[in-house]
């Protein structure tokens, strides 16, 4: 009989439980980071971003004649 706490496997042979454990203890997932900055409203936000605002606007409004 198999032990209860014994490894899961993926078909290839990937520790489930080691995968689990390694994600826990890389910090924050993308979600995690874009609750946070939802909830923050993207204040000071800008020196992780190298989006130029102004290009973006043009985008949008078209190029100023």
């Amino acid at each position: 009989m198999t032990e209860h706490n014994e490894n899961q496997f993926t078909s290839v042979g990937t520790d489930i439980d080691e995968v689990k454990r390694k994600n826990a203890e890389a910090g924050l997932s993308y979600n995690e980071v874009k609750k946070l900055l939802a909830q923050s409203g993207g204040v000071d936000t800008a020196m992780y971003s190298d989006t130029d605002k102004e290009e973006v606007k043009q985008q949008i409004h078209g190029k100023k004649q």
